[in-house]
């Protein structure tokens, strides 16, 4: 029986890409990981890979001190607050998840 052919969204194709060029891994191992053939992950790398070279990398940074530290901030806060969450969902499933012999 032959498998179904699954289809993937640019945004997908573009998320693989940037592991191979901006993460650093290798096409083959992004290839495993996503259950993908290394042969569409090295066509994606043809087709979008030249949107991401080094000079693009860091374009939208803005250049003022003072909006780099509002965003770190602001980043920081949210990280915290989705750790606490995280924290929240972890005790609340192993809660659920004990043996109760009620």
């Amino acid at each position: 029986m032959a498998g179904v052919r699954r289809r993937f969204s640019k945004e997908f194709k573009i998320g693989a890409v940037k592991l191979v060029t901006e993460q650093g891994y290798s096409s083959a191992d992004v290839a495993r990981r996503l259950d993908i053939d290394r042969k569409s992950i090295q066509e994606w790398l043809a087709k979008y890979a030249p949107q991401f070279d080094a000079s693009t990398a860091n374009r939208d940074l803005p250049e003022d001190p003072k909006v780099l530290q509002d965003e770190l901030r602001r980043l920081r806060r949210d990280n915290d607050r989705l750790r606490m969450e995280r924290d929240i969902l972890k005790k609340a499933a192993a809660y659920f998840a004990k043996d109760d012999p009620q």
